[in-house]
């Protein structure tokens, strides 16, 4: 079943179907107009956010890249381009490959994309003709003259697209202008963690600009990783939150929503994609794709609508689902024997109620201590045990009843090949100073990531 995208959300081919290498792009549109002239093209940019030679721009007079993981098909359908890719075959100075569709002279001849309309962009297995991902561009463009319907790019050795439906009105000339450079000469493979730096950077200068909130939850994020000496750390972080119905007053509140706020601002201090995954669960488990700094705004309120499952409270099929995918080939299965990756994942579980079915919860968390993967559980509501931050007095005591018992004893699991996860509760996840609660985040982490890479998990 394909996955539908909206603006600004990030799909990770590699994570979600590790075994399809070859894929079938397809750009799309109608025109309402006569007489209009559109083309589809593509940009494969180096590290540099260049082409490296004028071969890696493949349009109609250019049709296959020079590395022959890209071809431009010969479509005779009316408003389709079509293209195939391999991407076993990208050559390793391209880290990113810009689809766009421009109107042939149409600053010259006053024709915008104002007469376009049902654009889209999809993602298939030309093996199965599985569509994998679409995304269809609903804004309404007018002086627009070229269109920036996604890329694809690689991160942390992983292939993704990103749907973008930025309009320019300067045509094909405006990217040729950005993309080429007169002379250029393919660049070597870049330095990943300058190139890391870079985008974090850049990342960082568009959050004060266009997210202030989130700009602001950052820098208190950066006083708690500096204290952990993880301020250059990168990892893959996700949210699973309970949404169950004792968890509705939170929801409607915005509790939950700022909660995620605070969770994403951690995401772009571990990543620089700007992004973090978001699992809702009850009785069952339901991925929810991305929360982006484009898109956060009521994501929650949006996802817990869609959010289609059965009542109760089990983390077994959360865990599972989260395991299915960043680590597929295990399938959620029986590990007992390590997996080392290069980047780790950090999950953040917030319930407030203690699960149905422990012990398959159990069994998911002791075959995951295999992995490079922590699990940071967040109870809202009273527990047993009193937690204390490493603050001291500045956050306090959080205490209370016992519904968190499974939580509680998370420390004493066995069947573990390493404590892979914390716990701490609160009775309102407002009552917090952000600062603390990011001081909270990290109390366990450093030492599971030392204990980690001594384990073989992580290099």
């Amino acid at each position: 079943m394909t996955t539908e995208l909206t603006k600004g959300a990030r799909f990770n081919l590699s994570q979600t179907y590790p075994h399809v290498q070859q894929l079938q792009i397809e750009v799309g549109w109608s025109a309402t107009k006569a007489g209009y002239d559109i083309d589809g093209s593509v940009f494969m940019l180096g590290a540099n956010g260049l082409i490296p030679a004028e071969e890696y721009f493949v349009f109609y007079n250019n049709p296959r890249s020079p590395d022959r993981a890209l071809q431009r098909l010969e479509d005779s359908r009316e408003g389709r381009q079509s293209f195939m890719l391999d991407l076993s075959q990208i050559s390793p100075v391209i880290t990113e490959l810009v689809f766009v569709v421009t109107i042939d002279e149409g600053v010259e001849k006053k024709q915008s994309f104002g007469h376009i309309d049902q654009a889209f962009m999809a993602i298939s297995n030309p093996q199965t003709q599985e569509e994998l991902a679409r995304y269809a561009l609903t804004e309404a463009f007018t002086s627009e003259t070229a269109l920036e319907f996604g890329r694809i790019y690689q991160k942390g050795g992983q292939w993704r697209f990103h749907a973008l439906g930025q309009g320019y009105d300067s045509g094909l000339q405006g990217f040729l202008d950005q993309y080429h450079q007169e002379g250029a000469t393919p660049p070597a493979p870049p330095a990943p963690e300058s190139t890391r730096r870079a985008k974090a950077v850049e990342l960082e200068k568009k959050l004060e600009k266009e997210a202030p909130l989130l700009f602001d939850l950052v820098k208190k994020a950066d006083i708690s990783l500096q204290k952990a000496n993880l301020t250059n750390h990168q990892a893959q972080v996700a949210l699973c939150l309970d949404v169950s119905g004792s968890m509705y007053s939170l929801y409607h509140s915005g509790k939950i929503q700022r909660l995620a706020e605070k969770i994403l601002a951690l995401g772009c201090r571990f990543d620089d994609d700007g992004a973090i995954k978001i699992f809702l669960f009850a009785g069952n488990s339901q991925d929810m794709g991305e929360m982006t700094v484009e898109n956060f705004h009521n994501f929650i309120g949006q996802a817990q609508n869609q959010y289609r499952g059965s009542g109760g409270t089990n983390y077994s099929p959360a865990l599972q689902a989260i395991r299915n995918t960043y680590f597929p080939d295990a399938r959620g299965g029986n590990r007992r024997s390590p997996l080392k990756a290069n980047v780790p994942v950090y999950v953040m579980f917030v319930t407030d109620g203690r699960p149905f079915d422990r012990d398959p919860s159990e069994q998911q968390l002791q075959w995951s201590s295999y992995e490079p993967i922590f699990w940071q559980f967040m109870a809202i509501g009273k527990s047993s045990k009193d937690v204390k931050s490493k603050r001291g007095g500045i956050l306090g005591f959080l205490s209370g009843g016992s519904q968190f018992e499974f939580l509680e004893n998370l420390d004493d699991l066995e069947g573990r090949y390493i404590d892979n996860a914390d716990f701490f509760s609160v009775e309102d996840p407002e009552a917090i100073a952000d600062q603390d609660l990011y001081d909270l985040l990290m109390t366990e982490y450093p030492n599971w990531l030392k204990t980690a890479r001594d384990r073989g998990l992580l290099p």
